[in-house]
């Protein structure tokens, strides 16, 4: 055992002895090395608390998943932070040294890792107000209109949100926290759809209000509490317009298949029992002149030759 701590001394003497002098401080191979392995130790160690940490509180099940993720980016804050200083003090560092360049760091932060730590204290907020968490739906903006999707992860710098078509946002926490945003089960699940339909003038209005109600009913994902409804939105240019309102407790499984199904009822329904939906139609009325009468005329007159 002396032996082998012989042969470590007089290799970290020699390397050591590899190097140069700058001022009072001595940048040898050892020395680098020695950083190296400290880095090495620290990121390693660290990362294995850190994860030993996340585990730990995703076993509390005293905590709700948005808490879990709190006290995850605290903890993770945490344990970066400790490692951070237990580096500097295993490699001699003195804190004061670092004052020569704190000043430059800062402004490093303040101009290129500004919008970072505004999003990562962003992601912070929103999971201590609990305004936006895992399992939401919210609307987001691609571009073309508004479609929603459910929140999947809010991560350190923004938060993953994935429509129905499974395409995956990326939204900054900073833009959720500075623009209105649309959160569909934020205090609640239940949300209204709207579906417009038209019928013919000369209608039975009461059937058709029984017809619609009944292929709501049938519909699997239509809640009957809130009780579902038809309005009579008004009297359009080609039809009687109304308009179907359903709710559903299960937005994240999309909306669009509920309009579809809620419609596909209607039509085979309103087949079985005679109810017309209406296209457009116009009336055109010529007024007489003599204009009108000559083109009349020169028109029955080459219809006559052409006989």
């Amino acid at each position: 055992m002396n032996g082998f701590r012989e042969q470590a001394a007089e290799v970290i003497r020699v390397l050591d002895s590899i190097g140069f002098d700058m001022g009072t401080y001595h940048i040898s191979v050892w020395g680098a090395l020695r950083i190296v392995i400290v880095m090495v130790l620290v990121f390693v160690s660290a990362h294995l608390i850190g994860r030993l940490a996340r585990r730990t509180l995703r076993r509390i099940d005293s905590l709700d998943r948005t808490q879990q993720l709190l006290g995850e980016k605290i903890a993770t804050i945490v344990v970066w932070g400790v490692a951070f200083l237990v580096g500097i003090d295993v490699l001699g560092i003195s804190l004061t040294a670092l004052t020569v360049f704190s000043g430059a760091f800062g402004l490093a932060i303040g101009f290129g890792l500004q919008k970072t730590f505004g999003n990562l204290i962003a992601g912070i907020i929103l999971l201590m107000d609990r305004s936006i968490k895992p399992g939401d739906v919210i609307a987001v903006n691609d571009g073309k209109g508004n479609s929603f999707g459910e929140v999947k992860k809010i991560g350190i710098r923004a938060v993953s949100v994935t429509t129905r078509d499974n395409r995956e946002y990326l939204i900054p926490n900073e833009n959720l926290m500075t623009q209105q945003v649309e959160n569909w089960s934020y205090s609640s699940r239940e949300v209204a759809i709207n579906i417009p339909i038209g019928v013919a003038y000369g209608s039975d209005l009461n059937k058709v209000e029984k017809l619609l109600l009944e292929a709501i009913n049938s519909t699997p994902r239509v809640l009957p509490f809130p009780s579902p409804g038809v309005l009579l939105s008004g009297f359009g240019a080609s039809s009687i317009d109304m308009t179907m309102i359903v709710w559903i407790d299960d937005p994240e499984g999309g909306v669009g298949n509920v309009k579809s199904d809620v419609l596909w009822r209607v039509w085979r329904l309103f087949k079985e029992h005679g109810v017309e939906i209406p296209f457009p139609q116009s009336d055109v009325n010529l007024k007489d002149s003599a204009g009108l009468r000559a083109l009349a005329a020169a028109v029955g007159t080459r219809g006559a030759e052409g006989d």
